[in-house]
């Protein structure tokens, strides 16, 4: 098999997890069992960068299943889980280049590998194999069907790539769908941000200032999930729409460069750039912990913590501290990568099962329009979010209601009044 892991001996372990992750996807599962009958995915060739988890591992089977050739690598090179990226290759016959930890040109030659298998879909999570199609692989992109992107900061990107007419082929936005960013960004990110944030540095919450840098889904679910802990929330933003209805919600709402004075732990979850300054740096308590839940790690300006550090050393396994001239000490999580992946296991399987049956579905509405779609950016398509929906209702064993037909007409009549 053509693939590069770091040990093929943590297999089992792998298989073991990826079957109980399993258990808490049952709407994947359900198409897993259509596709195996009707295999509408046979002889398309798919590339993934997405992160290598347990949850994905079932969607990558599940596409197999459909009768795809599925290769994969990381979209993070902190967020590979190796034992899941071993029972992939040693299994199933997924080709998969992943090691958690790999180096730039590690994650980038990976990326080359999976494209190397000719795909004629592509799966993103923040746009870097599309990014290296257009840029590096052109030629190729004759050969794309099209493809999906999983998360906010991929779908900026590539709605800025439409705009400039810089996109050469057809991409749906699986983020857009209700059934993913309703969920896996408020429910998932929240969980399991604080989550990372525990493991890491087995700090108590309760009582203790949070700040949470961006009020959108990612950041309602940060937020909700630290005042559930105990924690006294604090909330920046930069849209005031967003900012209003923080304050709203109960939480209270200033200036990151006051917030710096106050918090004792600091998460960014904006998918922009330079979110946490130098300027913010200077202004923060001796022991500050930050830690980034956006896709990339430019949330947290690096380059400028490690000017500012006079020293700096690994205290923890996810902890860096960083020692300023005053004898402040920062300390930053993960590296600033994705803390939920890179010191914990992401999301709970449960709301990843509906953000990878939008993915798994609309690789199959891609392929049934081959031909027909035009190189832009596509939401998912209002009745597969929905089906997703009524799926995932159906395994938690929950019954609602219908419209009657009187409702049915009264909501399509402009004529009936009161």
């Amino acid at each position: 098999m053509d693939c590069d892991v770091k040990d093929l001996a943590l297999a089992v372990t792998g298989r073991e997890r990826i079957e109980w992750a399993a258990g808490e996807m049952p709407v994947l599962a359900l198409i897993r069992e259509r596709f195996e009958k009707e295999r509408p995915l046979a002889g398309v060739r798919v590339g993934a960068c997405l992160h290598v988890t347990t949850e994905t591992a079932n969607l990558m089977e599940t596409l197999g299943a459909g009768g795809a050739e599925v290769a994969l690598c990381a979209s993070n090179p902190l967020s590979t889980q190796d034992d899941v990226a071993a029972a992939l290759c040693d299994q199933t016959g997924i080709k998969t280049f992943a090691i958690k930890g790999e180096d730039t040109e590690t994650f980038f030659r990976h990326i080359d590998a999976v494209l190397d298998t000719r795909p004629h879909i592509t799966m993103d999570d923040g746009a870097d194999m599309v990014s290296v199609l257009h840029k590096q692989r052109a030629e190729q992109i004759a050969e794309i069907i099209g493809g999906t992107e999983e998360t906010t900061t991929g779908v900026i990107r590539l709605r800025a790539m439409a705009a400039d007419g810089a996109l050469k082929y057809p991409i749906v936005s699986v983020n857009d769908a209700d059934t993913k960013h309703l969920f896996d960004n408020r429910f998932g990110t929240g969980q399991s941000t604080i989550d990372a944030i525990m493991r890491a540095t087995n700090r108590l919450l309760a009582g203790r200032r949070i700040v949470v840098c961006g009020y959108g889904m990612c950041g309602r679910g940060v937020a909700s999930r630290a005042r559930g802990m105990g924690a006294h929330v604090i909330v920046t933003e930069v849209d005031p729409t967003s900012a209003l209805e923080a304050v709203m919600e109960g939480y209270t709402v200033m200036s990151l460069r006051e917030a710096a004075r106050i918090g004792d732990i600091f998460v960014t979850v904006t998918g922009d750039t330079g979110v946490i300054r130098r300027e913010h740096m200077e202004l923060m308590k001796d022991g500050a912990i930050l830690a980034n839940s956006g896709h990339f790690d430019v949330e947290i300006d690096k380059p400028a913590l490690a000017d500012l550090a006079t020293g700096t050393r690994r205290i923890r396994q996810f902890v860096d501290e960083y020692t300023m001239a005053d004898g402040r000490k920062l300390h930053l999580l993960g590296e600033g990568r994705l803390v939920n992946l890179s010191a914990a296991e992401g999301h709970p399987a449960a709301v990843m099962d509906m953000s990878f049956a939008n993915q798994a579905l609309a690789a199959e509405w891609v392929v049934q329009r081959r031909g027909t779609l035009e190189p832009r950016v596509y939401e998912v398509p209002v009745e597969i979010d929905k089906d997703v929906a009524r799926l995932k209702l159906h395994a938690m064993g929950v019954e609602i209601d219908t419209l009657t037909d009187e409702q049915d007409r009264y909501l399509h009549s402009w004529e009936q009044g009161t």
